[in-house]
């Protein structure tokens, strides 16, 4: 599966800083772009999991679950 996410990165005196429209949250930051973007990926994809683990709670054992594509 593949997922596009905005990130918004400023620079802050030595430091770059990011976060991410589509995920409330979620932010990075970083010596570098890239260790900022890395630094917001894995941010994301922690809050993406506790989130699915957390609506997952008290669903029913009959409900369907399917996977859904979104482009």
């Amino acid at each position: 599966m593949h997922n596009e996410f905005t990130a918004i990165i400023e620079q802050d005196e030595n430091w770059f800083v990011g976060y991410c429209l589509e995920i409330p949250g979620a932010n990075g930051q970083g010596r570098t772009i890239e260790e900022c973007k890395k630094s917001l990926a894995e941010a994301i994809s922690l809050i993406l999991v506790d989130r699915r683990e957390d609506a997952l709670e008290g669903v029913s054992e009959s409900a369907i679950r399917e996977v859904i594509t979104v482009e």
